[in-house]
């Protein structure tokens, strides 16, 4: 022991305090991995989805996609509002085939493929949007954000 009780500079707490401090960092970078791993994909050439009048088919680089019911109030305002920053993929449960505009594209398909939607991207509450990116030019988006609630007046 150092003269006068003081503790030396290698001490145990000063080592335990090292080796504790750089547990956290990867914890946390651990932690960041795994969250950002949780995002899912779509594949747009096995996942069919329709338009009014045809198959759909995504040429933007981003799009938000929202899961909806169209027998829910005031949807369209709120599907118009969050268009207004970018593009809009509305997935009907109800399946209503309906027109689509410059900025909302309406979008419904057979219940198989709207439960595997609803199971893939961990949808608990309707309406509810997340974004997605486009990963190549095959078809192929990867869950960008989480999923939020979309407020319906």
């Amino acid at each position: 022991m150092a003269a006068g009780g003081r503790k030396g500079p290698f001490s145990f707490t000063y080592v335990f305090a090292s080796f504790f401090g750089a547990a956290m960092i990867a914890g946390a970078f651990a932690y960041y991995n795994y969250k950002f791993s949780q995002y899912r994909f779509i594949d747009f050439k096995e996942t069919i989805l329709y338009t009014k009048t045809s198959i759909f088919k995504p040429v933007d680089e981003r799009y938000v996609v929202v899961v909806y019911s169209s027998h829910m109030g005031e949807i369209d305002k709120a599907l118009h509002a969050l268009a207004a920053r970018q593009r809009v993929l509305a997935v009907d449960l109800y399946q209503q085939r309906r027109k689509s505009d410059d900025r909302v594209i309406y979008l419904t398909a057979g219940t198989n493929t709207l439960l595997k939607i609803i199971h893939r991207f961990h949808i608990r509450e309707v309406p509810g949007y997340f974004m997605i990116k486009k990963q190549n030019d095959e078809g192929l988006y990867k869950q960008d954000s989480k999923i939020y609630l979309l407020e319906v007046q």
